[in-house]
């Protein structure tokens, strides 16, 4: 059975799972989205939106320096339970973390850590862009707001492709790993150095 883009994406949305998964879901349950919420459910997958919302106390300063020692990163990663913070997974987790930073260099965790200036800044570059191009009015505003959606996707770490697997985001990366590691995990902040950069 063929599954459209809109039915994958409906089922991340609820779910908070990858795509890659949203979708083998919907096939395995032949494009039922319920059927499909419950084969996530029973795979563990989506049980990360469920511990979104609990407690990160734990965790650990990973630091990372790229093999041409230029780049490095410090990243906090946090988790529920020391326990946890210790384990190999999370480590392998939190490298993960600190190499796509450090390919990537994202200046945000999330859009509403972008500097507010910064942003409507953009905008308005955007919208003049737009007007100087001769774009009539009532599609001056979609043109903005598609920019800055792009701006968010190519600056913000949690809406990046992930380096090792461009067909999720770092976002989804990190949900598949709450749903083995079985805790909620959050990136807290992270520091990014480049040699020569001030």
């Amino acid at each position: 059975m063929e599954i459209n883009a809109k039915l994958v994406k409906e089922l991340r949305d609820k779910t908070g799972a990858g795509m890659m998964d949203c979708k083998k879901a919907l096939q395995q349950c032949e494009g039922d989205l319920e059927k499909a919420t419950n084969w996530l459910r029973e795979k563990g997958i989506a049980k990360a939106i469920s511990k979104s919302d609990r407690d990160t106390k734990e965790g650990r300063i990973y630091s990372y320096i790229h093999t041409n020692y230029k780049i490095g990163v410090l990243v906090e990663v946090n988790c529920e339970t020391d326990f946890v913070a210790k384990n190999e997974q999370f480590e392998a987790l939190c490298k993960d973390i600190a190499m796509h930073i450090a390919a990537s260099n994202p200046l945000a965790i999330k859009p509403e850590d972008l500097c507010q200036t910064f942003i409507e800044n953009e905008k308005e570059v955007f919208r003049n862009k737009a007007i100087n191009e001769g774009k009539p009015d009532s599609v001056v505003q979609k043109i903005v707001d598609g920019q800055v959606q792009k701006l968010y996707k190519e600056n913000c770490l949690m809406m990046q492709e992930f380096v090792k697997d461009p067909n999720k985001t770092v976002q989804e990366m990190i949900a598949e790993a709450i749903a083995t590691i079985g805790e909620n995990i959050q990136i807290a902040r992270f520091t990014r150095y480049m040699l020569g950069e001030n």
